[in-house]
């Protein structure tokens, strides 16, 4: 039976708990990352394999070809392309110059200028989509069980970052990059310890809220949904996360919304006031006791803003790449080799901090094809998730509706998804909303 723990559902449990011990970092640490992408293999056989005998893929058709184009973009730059070919390509004279002056002849060679890491890229993309697969073919309980387990790992890493506030010590910080000195949790980047508070919310607000519905003598998921916003309240305070503190009015708003849609759309009652009072009661302390610190972070004068310098620069690097890009995984190469000499310093720019503009200067106008793609899917299902009544599925698409799109936004102005733990939570929830438009479990009988 689907709600119960088969092959599937431990070896996804597995890749969750994985991907959120050693996931936690965009570089480096590569057996750590390796571990996640070798646990995501089981799981994908399984879970492609339940599909395709029950043919639950059929409902997903759309779904499943974006996925298969988001896999394809950097497996057709790894093709060897004739000299003749990949050297009339736009923003390869550089390299073919150097090979002039070295007197080597243009051999074969693939559209990505950094092969090595445009397959670390494929491999990376092996946990989400397994994830993606799983939770496809999963049942509801299935499902709300790795969402629970994305609460308490949500708090588990704040108390950690509570830890590494309090001691000051780095011995409790995972990753040898990492912020020293701020809440980082499971992460090495504050921003994404963010992120997944955020984007966690709503499905602690539609838990507790869910109870009101059913009437329900069981209220603990109720009180815990009310601690759970207020925790995330104080969680970005300690961060300081300016995305995080910025993002988190409007998904708060949403998360109420969704909450009161899964409570019935009655006039609200104690419970609906009691998950709205823990989010004003933390407001309200943080406002008293930890406002001037936050407020710091938004002083441009005192830190200037390197991503908003750079953007400039990533651009007109992306239009000398077009149509194709210069291979997913080779921003880093790509960059440094324009870079103005002004910029020059200890730190480096190892990402865009805007995932829709270092996609463009990667994938070129497949990127940006799939990108719009993507919106367009998001946007019909989101329209089905929240024109629908309240029923247990229902309530989690929308609830993975807004984490989808706090994950989207943020990645506006950073890189959250191309942490393992974000990117599986991301998968997650996408294959949670494209259930929307679809008849619930119950609806089949």
């Amino acid at each position: 039976m689907k709600g119960q723990w088969d092959g599937v559902a431990i070896a996804a449990t597995l890749l969750l708990a994985l991907s959120f011990v050693f996931g936690g970092a965009s570089r480096e640490h590569a057996l750590r990352l390796a571990l996640v992408e070798l646990a995501a293999l089981p799981l994908l056989v399984m879970s492609a394999d339940r599909l395709l005998r029950s043919g639950e893929w059929k409902s997903h058709r759309f779904a499943l070809g974006l996925l298969g184009a988001f896999i394809a973009i950097p497996l057709i730059q790894l093709i060897p392309l004739p000299p003749a070919i990949w050297t009339s390509l736009p923003g390869r004279s550089e390299m073919v110059l150097a090979l002039e002056l070295a007197g080597i002849q243009p051999a074969w060679a693939p559209l990505t200028v950094t092969p090595d890491l445009t397959w670390q890229s494929v491999l990376a993309i092996l946990p989400p989509a397994a994830m993606f697969l799983a939770v496809l073919g999963s049942s509801q309980a299935q499902t709300a069980r790795m969402l629970a387990f994305y609460l308490v790992a949500a708090v588990v890493s704040v108390l950690l970052g509570a830890v590494q506030l309090a001691s000051g010590d780095t011995r409790f910080y995972l990753w040898a990059t990492t912020a020293a000195g701020s809440v980082t949790g499971f992460f090495a980047n504050r921003n994404h310890l963010a992120t997944l508070l955020l984007a966690c919310l709503p499905f602690a607000a539609v838990f507790g809220a869910a109870v009101l519905r059913r009437r329900s003598e069981q209220r603990l998921p109720l009180w815990f949904g009310a601690l759970f916003m207020g925790l995330v309240v104080v969680g970005l305070a300690a961060i300081r996360s300016r995305a995080g503190v910025i993002l988190f009015g409007p998904i708060a708003v949403a998360s109420l919304l969704a909450a009161w849609i899964a409570a019935g759309r009655g006039r609200p009652g104690p419970g609906l006031i009691a998950l709205t009072g823990g989010v004003a009661a933390a407001i309200g302390a943080v406002a008293i006791l930890a406002l001037p610190p936050i407020l710091a972070r938004f002083d441009v004068q005192s830190a200037p803003e390197g991503r908003f310098e750079g953007w400039p620069i990533v651009a007109s690097a992306a239009d000398s790449w077009l149509p194709v890009g210069s291979g997913i995984g080779s921003f880093d190469a790509v960059y440094r080799s324009v870079e103005p000499l002004d910029q020059l310093d200890p730190t480096f720019f190892n990402h865009a901090h805007n995932e829709y503009l270092e996609t463009w200067l990667e994938a070129g106008w497949f990127g940006a094809a799939l990108i719009i793609a993507f919106l367009i899917w998001y946007g019909r299902r989101l329209w089905a998730a929240w024109r629908a009544g309240p029923s247990r599925e229902r309530d989690l698409q929308r609830a993975a509706s807004i984490a989808l799109l706090t994950m989207l936004v943020h990645s506006g102005v950073d890189y959250p998804l191309r942490t393992a733990a974000l990117a599986v939570l991301f998968a997650l929830c996408a294959a949670i909303l494209d259930k929307a438009g679809q008849p619930t479990e119950r609806e089949r009988g």
